[in-house]
């Protein structure tokens, strides 16, 4: 998986976010026109940037563009500064009120995102008026600053040694499977069902793979040939528990067995009790926050105390057309309905996440795994509901659970996790 510092451009309408754009990428990324709101909504591009690595860039529109539009762009802006590392804060020393920028600092500063000041300068004498700028906004003596033209090749060059000299990237290698050690196996059970794609894996199952190959594990793939007969609680063939036998018996030494969240139970049948198993939407969810399983987990002891008109969320990030067995919008849903049938589910889906306002409003949320979103939109979306006291937790988590404590206590093991 590859992890982007993502580079947010933002300022005022027409002050040259697009050109500076344009500039840092070396081509025509962003449409630029001297008539304000140009800028229609966000728009990113990947680059390499020399000395950091790979970037996500993001040009925006004016935090000060007015009427009803304005302000749904402005929101956009802000959402976005919340996932983001790191904020080029354009300033132009020609107008005269400041107070959309001096806002605009104090949420970035609350935020505890990283700030870099670009006064960009369109005429020599703009300079003569930064010192009574920086009167105005006290906050700005906190953050490095940089003048120069972003529509002037020869800024370029300085510009991206500022942006090196100044930016501590927060992005850090990790492992996505801790507890792996060399020349152990780790099998896979995949299922496969109707909304498995053909001729690919999905994400957390290729990145896994790749991840342990990498590292000097064996990589061995199971898919159980049940599945209609599992879903609809029907007693597993004999001859599917003699395949499963075959098949872990195969290996000497099983580091851990990672499974879908759907075969859970089974696979805590199926597999030795001796043997570590966890599932792959724990693993990406580990991942994707940096660590932070054991909220997820703690997230569960709400399910002990739902009651009567309780609201759960269930989010999903990814976008994908749901079908009948869909984990999301049928299987965690119908768990819900049979051991709390008065409680009310609602759904979230793709990358952007409801209004804080809304969030507030849930007393649980179910998170599927992350893998198609960056850690940076996961960690937002976790500081929201970490401030609203929003409990959360995860699909692979919930199934586990479904399956009783011994069940979840199982999964977590791996982790160094206790139930609690």
């Amino acid at each position: 998986m590859i992890e982007r510092d993502k580079i947010v451009i933002a300022g005022r309408v027409n002050t040259g976010k697009s050109s500076l754009m344009n500039l840092l990428t070396r081509q025509e990324t962003s449409i630029t026109d001297p008539r304000a709101g140009t800028t229609a909504d966000t728009s990113r591009t990947f680059i390499e940037f020399h000395g950091l690595g790979p970037v996500a860039l993001f040009d925006t529109a004016g935090i000060d563009e007015e009427g009803g539009l304005g302000a749904k762009k402005k929101k956009k802006v802000l959402d976005l500064i919340k996932e983001s590392d790191l904020i080029l804060l354009l300033i132009n020393p020609r107008q005269e009120d400041f107070s959309a920028e001096k806002a605009l600092i104090q949420y970035i500063r609350a935020q505890e995102k990283q700030l870099l000041i670009i006064y960009n300068i369109f005429h020599s004498s703009d300079k003569e008026r930064i010192a009574d700028i920086e009167k105005n906004i006290p906050d700005l003596k906190f953050h490095k600053k940089i003048k120069m033209s972003a529509v002037n090749e020869s800024d370029r060059r300085p510009l991206e040694e500022f942006i090196l000299k100044n930016y501590s990237s927060s992005l850090r290698p990790r492992p996505l499977l801790p507890f792996l050690k060399p020349d152990l196996f780790y099998p896979f059970i995949i299922p496969m069902d109707g909304e498995s794609p053909e001729g690919r894996l999905i994400r957390p199952q290729s990145v896994l793979l790749e991840y342990i190959l990498r590292n000097g594990g064996f990589v061995a793939a199971y898919r159980p040939g049940f599945i209609a007969d599992l879903k609809e609680k029907k007693l597993v063939p004999e001859s599917e528990l003699d395949r499963a036998d075959k098949f872990f018996k195969s290996f000497s030494e099983i580091g851990c067995v990672i499974c879908d969240s759907q075969v859970v139970d089974y696979a805590d049948k199926v597999i030795p009790s001796d043997v570590l198993l966890t599932t792959f939407s724990i693993v990406m969810i580990n991942y994707q926050s940096h660590g932070k399983l054991a909220a997820f987990r703690d997230g569960i002891r709400r399910l002990k105390s739902l009651k009567r008109g309780d609201r759960v969320l269930i989010a999903e990030a990814c976008n994908h057309t749901r079908m009948q067995e869909d984990i999301g919008t049928v299987q965690i849903p119908k768990v819900i309905e049979e051991r709390f049938p008065e409680v009310v589910v609602e759904h979230s889906f793709g990358r952007e996440f409801s209004e804080t306002s809304e969030i507030g409003a849930y007393d649980l949320v179910i998170h599927c795994g992350g893998c198609m979103i960056d850690s940076g939109k996961l960690a937002a979306r976790i500081r929201d509901l970490d401030a609203l006291g929003v409990p959360y937790t995860n699909y692979g988590l919930f199934l586990s659970w479904k399956g009783g404590e011994k069940l979840l206590e199982r999964v977590l093991k791996p982790w160094g996790l206790d139930l609690i």
